[in-house]
């Protein structure tokens, strides 16, 4: 068994294709692929609920309105007053505890200062208020 070292004397060039870099780059394909697949295949688990129900009533809607002056209004069910904060979360301990909870819609003027706003933020979350949204932010938009 001999092997030819490319001294045969001919003057033809070599026909065959060098397969060495192509196999090359394939294990190195071959390996980020072993790599990086079981990254991928982890999911993460939901536990969703198999029968969704919706409320057959929608649930009360409790508007305030917070004044450019730090006044807060309490509009429910067409009743409209002005409050303080410690009146507004004797209410919240009330209709927290409702089921369904009634809808919290927040509506600050233009020109209120934030504080006012966090403080009644502050009491929604005391008063364990779920469902609460700001409203009108078309406002400050402008």
């Amino acid at each position: 068994m001999g092997m030819s070292v490319g001294t045969s004397g001919s003057d033809e060039p070599m026909m065959d294709v060098n397969t060495t870099p192509l196999i090359d780059v394939m294990l190195v394909l071959l390996i980020l692929f072993i790599i990086t697949i079981p990254p991928i295949k982890h999911a993460t688990g939901l536990d969703l609920p198999q029968n969704p129900t919706t409320p057959t009533t929608p649930p009360t809607v409790i508007d305030i309105d917070i004044d450019s002056d730090g006044t807060y209004i309490w509009k429910m069910a067409g009743e409209t007053e002005n409050l303080t904060l410690n009146q507004i979360a004797e209410r919240f301990q009330v209709e927290s505890q409702k089921d369904p909870q009634p809808e919290l819609h927040i509506r600050p003027d233009r020109w209120v200062k934030y504080d006012y706003v966090a403080d009644l933020l502050a009491v929604a979350q005391r008063s364990h208020m779920d469902k609460l949204g700001v409203v009108g932010m078309e406002n400050f938009l402008q």
